[in-house]
């Protein structure tokens, strides 16, 4: 049976991260019902890859390369997934993990990550350039359900951080596919990061451990506490994006968003 870890530090809160609620200034069209990214994904619903969050603490670094499967499927039409060397290489770099001391590593910091790979950018193999940056990311506040949605639908995923609780880690047993909040307020084992592909009224879809899990919007609000909307230019500036009207966060233009992230 495969293991299933998890590896999200608590959270930071640093300020020279744009934040959503203060570019958009109440000045957004409400977001669609619903959205799934995933539709006609061939990786879809359990062939995404473990990223070797099965004997690593690596989630920070497994949910980026999960998001960046979905960008590359929608702008290129083809999707990229990253071999597990890139993603132990990225968790090296951007989490301080060391390989030859062995175990699960010292898991990571959203915050950290993010802004390892939009300034230094994250390894994608001997096919194409060395590294990935992302071209922008911002904090979206996780109590602001729509905003949550609006990072989705325009950007393809939101990559969020959540308090996990013991109901989806049952002992001996994979995770159940629909998170939900279980009476009686369990006990919290770890943080985790996934990315959000998708939504609709019941909750949001995640990719996690190499396969499509749903979160009931309960759950989202009970334990998620970091939401980030991130910028990946080649989805920003492809057709598909373009056919779409999906738009840069807060609606802004890429110098303008640029612009944003220059005190990081």
């Amino acid at each position: 049976m495969a293991s299933y870890k998890l590896g999200r530090n608590p959270r930071t809160f640093d300020p020279a991260i744009p934040h959503l609620s203060a570019i958009l200034a109440g000045k957004s069209p409400p977001p669609p019902p619903q959205v799934d990214y995933t539709t006609g994904m061939p990786q879809a619903p359990n062939n995404f890859g473990m990223m070797l969050n099965d004997t690593l603490g690596d989630c920070t670094c497994a949910a980026f390369y999960h998001a960046r499967q979905v960008w590359t499927f929608h702008s290129t039409g083809a999707t990229q997934t990253a071999p597990d060397g890139d993603v132990e290489l990225l968790y090296e770099d951007a989490c301080g993990y060391n390989p030859s001391q062995g175990g699960e590593g010292p898991g990571g910091n959203e915050q950290h990550v993010l802004t390892y790979i939009h300034k230094t950018g994250a390894p994608i193999g001997p096919t194409g350039p060395p590294v990935d940056k992302i071209l922008a990311f911002v904090e979206v506040d996780p109590r602001m359900l729509d905003d949550v949605k609006r990072a989705i639908f325009n950007s393809g995923i939101a990559y969020i951080g959540f308090n996990v609780p013991a109901n989806i880690m049952p002992p001996g047993e994979a995770p159940p596919q629909t998170w939900t909040v279980a009476p009686g307020n369990p006990q919290i084992v770890g943080g985790h990061a996934v990315a959000l592909p998708g939504y609709d009224a019941q909750g949001a879809i995640v990719i996690s451990w190499g396969q499509l899990y749903k979160m009931t919007w309960e759950f989202f609000s009970t334990y998620v506490d970091e939401v980030y909307d991130i910028t990946d230019a080649g989805w920003s500036r492809s057709t598909f994006a373009a056919d779409r009207k999906l738009r840069l966060p807060g609606g802004l233009s890429e110098a303008d968003l640029v612009n944003q992230m220059r005190y990081l």
